[in-house]
């Protein structure tokens, strides 16, 4: 784990409660907090990132994820940190949409898209 997941996991609180229990994510340290939805068949560019990481928690079952060499169908509620310049893409190879919760950890904006491959013709 680099600095950033280390400090971004310890501060991730759990609390157990009679019906179940609920996780708590230090959002003041991320800079953009988001539920992305991919569509059946479609996917994210192939890109990295110069001025963030990002955790990814996966909502719903049919993603494939990519990051580095590693490219696998993460199990839903699955937690997945993406170092800074690390190449990644989400892809949804299920029948209906699928979400992911994203954090981004460092002071970024959506210009901090390095994208290596797209299906969209987007630079």
């Amino acid at each position: 784990m680099d600095k950033e997941e280390t400090i971004f996991r310890n501060n991730v609180q759990e609390d157990i409660r009679p019906w179940g229990k609920f996780r708590s994510f230090p959002h003041k340290s991320a800079s953009s907090v988001k539920i992305i939805t991919v569509n059946p068949g479609c996917s994210l560019s192939l890109q990295y990132h110069n001025r963030r990481s990002e955790i990814w928690i996966i909502l719903d079952e049919g993603l494939e994820a990519t990051v580095g060499d590693r490219v696998w169908q993460p199990s839903k509620n699955e937690e997945i940190f993406i170092s800074k310049k690390s190449v990644h893409r989400l892809r949804n190879t299920g029948k209906t949409t699928a979400r992911i919760l994203e954090f981004w950890l460092g002071n970024s904006t959506e210009n901090d898209i390095v994208r290596l491959k797209d299906n969209y013709g987007r630079k």
